[in-house]
């Protein structure tokens, strides 16, 4: 597999993870784990962690935890836009912006608004990683949208929530792939 074909598998395992539970998250996160295993094994274990949430996990309560985290928590939202801009017409411009990549590369949002992190990432997967869109969503929008939902679970030793090892995670990759392009920038070509 080429490196652009495993960051694109890597941003659709993404999605899946952060769209609401389905009775597939578990083998979904397996997979992701595997995936992740052999260039960011620190990231596939902490996935590994929210496997074994989930195993112990009921369908319904992982559903409760999933809407506390992301749908009632402002400083958590799963709208990216919504992190960067509040409610504002920054995020309507964004919105639109997404919408327009949307449509010319035939993806479609389905029934969630286009800043849903769950959404952006399945986009994500379907573009060539070093492509212009691609490295801008990755430093401009999921870097600083990850670091701030990251910073939501500070004081949470007693009854950790299960998602904050899932974001843990993909902040943790994306940094490495933005390290990784940072230092691309820099060799000199001969």
């Amino acid at each position: 597999m080429t490196v652009a074909t495993t960051q694109q598998q890597t941003y659709l395992c993404f999605g899946d993870l952060l769209d609401y539970p389905t009775p597939d998250l578990l083998a979904q996160a397996h997979t992701c784990a595997d995936l992740l295993r052999k260039d960011y094994p620190e990231a596939a274990e902490q996935i590994q962690g929210f496997s074994g949430s989930l195993e112990s996990t009921p369908l319904g309560r992982l559903e409760e935890i999933y809407t506390g985290t992301f749908d009632m928590n402002p400083a958590c939202y799963i709208f990216a836009g919504y992190i960067l801009f509040g409610e504002s017409f920054n995020r309507g411009k964004f919105l639109v912006r997404l919408q327009k990549e949307y449509r010319e590369r035939h993806f479609s949002a389905g029934n969630e608004l286009a800043d849903h992190l769950a959404v952006m990432f399945k986009f994500m997967g379907i573009l060539n990683p070093d492509e212009h869109t691609a490295q801008l969503l990755l430093k401009e929008c999921f870097l600083p949208v990850l670091a701030k939902m990251n910073t939501s679970f500070k004081n949470e030793n007693e009854n950790p929530n299960p998602y904050r090892q899932v974001l843990r995670a993909i902040l943790s990759v994306l940094e490495q792939i933005q390290e990784c392009e940072r230092t691309k920038e820099t060799i000199p070509v001969m």
